[in-house]
């Protein structure tokens, strides 16, 4: 039976949401010892086999942010794609709270 006549797998927007935060988790590597673990927002466009990302996270300050960020968007753009086999539009990267090592700023 071909495939097209067997059906077909979808993803739900929070498993995506998972596999998003998880690879953002990989970018940063080493998170500031009170920050909240990095989530995710995702909407997927099922017939397009595309998807839109937003990334909430905590970072340590003073550190490179732009770079921080950077990474976030490549591994995320890159979990996403081998896992759900979808195309990530964009990776939009909102930091929540930066933490240095006297405590939190906001």
């Amino acid at each position: 039976m071909p495939a097209a006549e067997r059906g077909e797998t979808r993803l739900a927007d929070r498993v995506v949401a998972r596999i998003a935060a998880q690879g953002a988790r990989e970018a940063l590597k080493v998170l500031p010892a009170d920050a909240v673990p990095p989530y995710a927002n995702v909407a997927v466009h099922q017939d397009a086999g595309t998807a839109r990302v937003t990334v909430n996270c905590e970072l340590a300050y003073p550190s490179d942010l732009g770079a921080q960020c950077r990474a976030v968007r490549r591994r995320v753009t890159e979990r996403v794609a081998e896992l759900a086999g979808l195309k990530v539009l964009q990776v939009v990267v909102h930091v929540e709270r930066l933490h240095s090592g006297r405590g939190e700023l906001r």
